[in-house]
């Protein structure tokens, strides 16, 4: 883990930016799921400050023995509600809010407020979690009113097989559902965020508008 592995990643994704036109910000958010605590503690010294963790054991893990105050920590994976009281008062921000019970969960658990993407499952695969367009239609009244949840955006996550063409219409089409809901204009919900894209396909997110971009692979290459 270096320096310049780090500075690698920062410059694709600002080329990325200038591609699109963009003078904006986007977030890396360093997926350190893979990580231990020693490997994610160089990544930290190589200037990372967004980390991004699926499993609940090992973020605690590094929760409690790494000590950073810049350090922002992203739960980028699903979140069973049983689990809901282990982490929710120590993440800063949760990618997979993909229900509507998972979400009163939370309001019955957090002691702070969450700042909350929804899952969409806009390819409609049936291996991945999220809202359909219609059920984040349905459910965001309700959710609207549970003040431990600020709803700041839009997870998705494209098929891995998925071509560029394709890549661009599942994160145009998550785009254009992030505006048609911040139109409501519905309290607790900014809805200014877009968390999409990974290591091999965040150029097209970013094209799309991704804010939030979750990179693994590339900070080791």
């Amino acid at each position: 883990m270096t320096r310049l592995q780090t500075e690698q990643v920062n410059r694709a994704v600002r080329s990325a930016m200038e591609r699109a036109g963009r003078a904006d910000h986007v977030t890396v958010v360093a997926v350190s799921k893979y990580m231990d605590v020693e490997t994610t503690q160089d990544l930290i010294n190589t200037g990372v400050r967004h980390l991004g963790e699926n499993r609940v054991d090992k973020f605690l893990d590094k929760y409690q023995q790494i000590h950073h105050p810049d350090l922002t920590w992203h739960f980028i994976g699903s979140l069973q509600r049983r689990k809901v009281k282990d982490v929710i008062d120590y993440i800063d921000y949760f990618h997979a809010l993909d229900s509507l019970t998972l979400a009163q969960e939370i309001q019955k658990r957090a002691s702070k407020v969450v700042k909350c993407f929804l899952q969409v499952n806009i390819s409609g695969e049936e291996s991945k979690h999220g809202f359909t367009p219609q059920e984040v239609l349905e459910a965001l009244p309700t959710i609207a009113e549970l003040d431990k949840i600020e709803v700041v955006g839009l997870m998705t996550m494209a098929p891995f097989e998925a071509s560029p063409n394709q890549l661009h219409q599942i994160f145009a089409a998550t785009r254009q559902l992030r505006d048609q809901l911040q139109d409501k204009q519905l309290k607790n919900m900014p809805l200014t965020e877009l968390s999409m894209g990974m290591s091999g396909d965040f150029a097209i997110a970013i094209q799309e508008g991704a804010s939030f971009v979750r990179i693994g692979s590339l900070f080791f290459e």
